[in-house]
């Protein structure tokens, strides 16, 4: 965090966090790892759906609910919040971050953070003009098997790494509607902002820069309207080369990661465990959690098939969501660097924007 550090709370006091949105993102990611946060305390969610209301108050007892963002800002104004956490549709993202920031209260964002890097960059002005925390909520740089990949590479067990490919890929034959599948360009619907969001944060925060990017974006399901099979390739200034997949219609899975490297490569299968333990209820605090049985590691080797038994199984470090907002809290306490900051956001969004132009115009963009 530039500027000078918060003394947002009172130490020994949990800082009172105001959550807009109670979706996917609100209550499966957001709500269960502030409440997993000794330094947090869910305060109050925003929701106008009543089930909703209804479900915060089964799934947090104690925590208030309000009806609009506006309810939420008064009770910031009467200086009863400490954090604000931003989990509502994209198209609200920019607007609400700047409330927050004019309301004198540092701010999470779920990813994308804006829709363009310049929105990015100037919200992160505005933040560091009023020494306050802004961060984009970038969840899977503490999936497990991304932890490991970036063991492999800091520790040279790949040698000099050539290629990165990572994929999220998903067998959803039919759209199920709503604003992140819409073609409107206020939603920022659409794969490449959804998912590539994860991929490209993954590929630089790895990385480095990237100098070119080529895209192919497609619509392939009947009755939607925005991208659902994309594919990036990036080639960073390090000579290092991403390819980048993500889709809706997959019929077969490809590999999570596929790193190749002068020496050796790494093959990982299978999807990180912690989404589909917070969508089942399950919460942080046992000492399994983010961990992932032996069958699915990924192998380290060279010359041979992982799926014939070829190189050695590489156990996966656990999974740890929880570590980003205990880094947020830890920031807005002490001053210092958020875990994710909106200057990387812009760099992603720089790369995403790119490669929409790219699959448009059917070329390679330069950065």
């Amino acid at each position: 965090m530039d500027g000078t550090p918060g003394t947002t709370g009172t130490t020994g006091t949990p800082l009172r966090v105001g959550l807009i949105g109670y979706g996917t993102a609100g209550s499966f990611f957001h709500a269960p790892l502030i409440a997993a946060t000794p330094d947090l305390v869910l305060d109050t969610v925003v929701t106008a759906n009543p089930d909703r209301q209804r479900q915060v108050r089964a799934e947090h007892p104690g925590s208030r609910t309000a009806a609009s963002p506006d309810e939420l800002f008064a009770r910031a104004d009467a200086g009863e919040l400490d954090l604000i956490v931003v989990a509502s549709p994209n198209r609200t993202h920019v607007p609400l971050a700047y409330r927050a920031l004019e309301a004198g209260l540092p701010v999470v964002v779920d990813k994308p953070l804006a829709a363009t890097a310049a929105e990015a960059e100037a919200l992160a002005s505005l933040a560091g003009e009023r020494g306050l925390l802004i961060s984009p909520f970038q969840n899977r740089r503490w999936d497990g098997d991304f932890r490991t990949v970036r063991k492999l590479v800091a520790d040279g067990s790949l040698g000099r790494v050539l290629r990165f490919e990572s994929r999220f890929e998903r067998w959803r034959p039919h759209p199920k509607g709503g604003w992140r599948e819409s073609g409107d360009p206020a939603e920022v619907g659409g794969i490449l902002y959804d998912l590539g969001s994860h991929l490209v944060d993954q590929a630089l925060f790895l990385f480095g820069p990237a100098e070119t990017v080529h895209a192919e974006a497609d619509v392939r399901r009947a009755g939607a309207e925005a991208d659902d099979d994309t594919f990036i390739a990036l080639r960073h200034t390090n000579g290092v080369r991403s390819h980048l997949w993500m889709s809706a219609v997959t019929a077969q899975l490809g590999p999570r990661f596929r790193v190749l490297g002068s020496d050796a490569g790494y093959v990982k299968y299978g999807l990180d465990p912690q989404e589909a333990a917070l969508r089942e209820g399950l919460r942080p605090g046992a000492t399994s959690w983010g961990a992932e049985p032996e069958h699915s590691w990924g192998r380290l080797g060279a010359g041979e098939s992982p799926l014939t038994g070829g190189g050695e199984p590489v156990p996966t470090l656990p999974g740890d969501y929880p570590a980003y907002y205990a880094a947020v809290a830890r920031a807005v306490r002490e001053g210092g660097e958020p875990p994710v900051t909106a200057t990387e956001a812009a760099a992603t969004l720089r790369v995403l924007e790119a490669a929409k132009r790219s699959a448009e115009e059917g070329r390679t963009v330069a950065l």
